[in-house]
């Protein structure tokens, strides 16, 4: 967890997804994207990802704040897999079309 002295100091906070070996797809936020995952594939991040390693990074986000990265993952958590994978790979003609359908 990042500290509010780091927020202070100009440090950015990164949304980032992790694809599982399963396949999945995981969202979290940190501070600094390689040791976080890292840590998830020590087996030291989130249940999900220490029961599905390796994880491989796909795609990350800067945010200034905290508060603007948490809301961040919290939006993409609740996104389909099927969308997830429109934002990593850049394709927003489906990611126009999904956020119309609504479908989940």
């Amino acid at each position: 967890m990042e500290s509010a002295d780091a927020q202070s100091h100009g440090h950015s906070f990164i949304v980032y997804i992790v694809r599982c070996s399963d396949g999945s797809f995981y969202v979290g936020h940190t501070h600094d994207v390689d040791e976080r995952v890292q840590a998830h594939n020590d087996g030291l991040g989130a249940a999900w990802t220490a029961a599905r390693r390796p994880v491989v990074l796909l795609y990350q986000e800067h945010y200034p704040t905290k508060a603007e990265a948490v809301a961040r993952e919290r939006q993409l958590k609740g996104w389909s897999s099927r969308k997830k994978l429109a934002l990593i790979e850049n394709d927003t003609r489906t990611l126009k079309a999904l956020a119309r359908r609504r479908v989940r």
